[in-house]
């Protein structure tokens, strides 16, 4: 990955995991140790779905330009639906509070999607590549 789609993914994934660990307190308080084991494989799940999405959606960009906004589409439909699956199959789950589960999933993403709006807000992503030094040919007429 560029630097700059580190430095995007970095900027969402910190603030990601920031909520994530305020929604592991928050629950394990409200909830016990299974509501902060909840609130934490939660913000795993967020971080490890939106981080993969934002890689597929980088090497989209770079290879198929032209698909580039059908597929972030495509891809957060993707993502939601994949999450809402997460949540019908943990949702009698014993191994953790599936409310603290559900809710820091929800808030997680929310996290992700804002850290991601404002990292993409203030980087400099050029519009074009800049040539490497070669000088393109002239056409038509010659001076």
């Amino acid at each position: 990955m560029p630097s700059n789609d580190v430095r995007i993914l970095a900027q969402a994934a910190v603030p990601t995991a920031a909520v994530g660990a305020v929604a592991a307190v928050v629950s394990g308080v409200v909830a016990g140790g299974k509501g902060a084991i909840g609130a934490g494989v939660a913000t795993l799940v967020v971080i490890l779905f939106m981080g993969i999405g934002l890689y597929v959606l980088q090497r989209t960009a770079k290879s198929l330009p032209h698909l580039f906004q059908a597929m972030g589409l495509m891809l957060y439909a993707a993502q939601i639906l994949l999450l809402f699956v997460f949540l019908a199959a943990f949702k009698n789950t014993t191994l953790f509070h599936p409310k603290a589960f559900a809710l820091t999933l929800v808030v997680g993403t929310l996290a992700w999607i804002a850290a991601q709006t404002r990292a993409h807000m203030k980087s400099k992503i050029l519009y074009v590549e800049p040539d490497s030094g070669t000088k393109p040919e002239k056409s038509g007429h010659s001076s």
